[in-house]
């Protein structure tokens, strides 16, 4: 019997919205899906604000008991030390975050994040009982040299690599041309790869992982495509950057639903 798999929009800030900003928009996205009576538990919402922001967040979720999963955009390989500027996962999840991105294409791109230390966050996160949201993707000259699915595969293979097979993970599919280009992946496109990534995922943790782990898309997401997207039978969500930003727009990309008739 096939796992049933709950739809993860997600939402990261990057380096967005100050602590008070972090309250207005937290605030009228509840609002906003709460008066269209969509926190029902049939989509789960987190959001990834800055670390500045996240212990605010914390409390107005708590206080307000908004249902809304809490996330880090990154964390560090190491638990703690003298290590100026990084941010321990033990801290992560002492703030409540459930989730932590990885491997973002930003930070393999402007810090220079390689595949190895991609693996040392992922066992980093894994360690102090979060979730990592495993990031894959190929640039544009990928894409004409290798086609849409090679680098994501093998920047997955070795992310993976002494991952426990009742590990629980996300991977987000996110083709590095598509983000912020306003140029999303056709629906095709994004399933071909996503197909592909959950196939590493069975058959580096098996069969029950890769039919239970919940595979997104990102890349350009917005209310207009993402009904397409989710009529794909492995995409599971989307990892939604610019658009996450906008109370009604994430609103709207949250409550999906209603286009695909579930």
């Amino acid at each position: 019997m096939a796992v049933s798999r709950v739809p993860l929009i997600a939402g990261n800030w990057k380096m967005n919205l100050d602590h008070l900003q972090a309250v207005a928009f937290v605030q009228k996205l509840h609002w906003t899906l709460k008066e269209a009576k969509h926190e029902d538990g049939s989509v789960e919402v987190a959001v990834f604000p800055p670390f500045t922001d996240i212990r605010t967040v914390q409390t107005l979720l708590d206080a307000d008991m908004i249902p809304f999963a809490l996330g880090g955009q990154d964390l560090s390989t190491k638990d703690s030390g003298a290590y100026t500027g990084e941010v321990s996962g033990a801290f992560l999840k002492k703030l409540d975050c459930t989730y932590v991105i990885i491997g973002h294409s930003e930070r393999r791109e402007y810090h220079n994040e390689t595949d190895e230390v991609v693996a040392a966050k992922v066992q980093a996160a894994l360690k102090h009982g979060l979730v990592p949201v495993i990031c894959v993707g190929e640039t544009a000259a990928d894409l004409e040299e290798f086609g849409a699915s090679a680098v994501p595969v093998g920047q997955l293979e070795k992310a993976l690599v002494g991952v426990p097979a009742d590990a629980d993970i996300v991977v987000a599919y996110e083709p590095v041309w598509a983000i912020g280009s306003g140029q999303a992946a056709t629906p095709e496109q994004a399933q071909d790869v996503c197909a592909k990534l959950r196939q590493v995922i069975g058959a580096a943790l098996g069969a029950e992982a890769a039919e239970r782990t919940r595979v997104l898309y990102g890349g350009s997401v917005k209310s207009g495509n993402i009904a397409s997207f989710m009529r794909e039978p492995d995409v599971d969500g989307a990892l939604v950057g610019g658009a996450s930003l906008l109370a009604d727009e994430f609103a709207a990309i949250i409550r999906f639903q209603k286009h695909v008739g579930v």
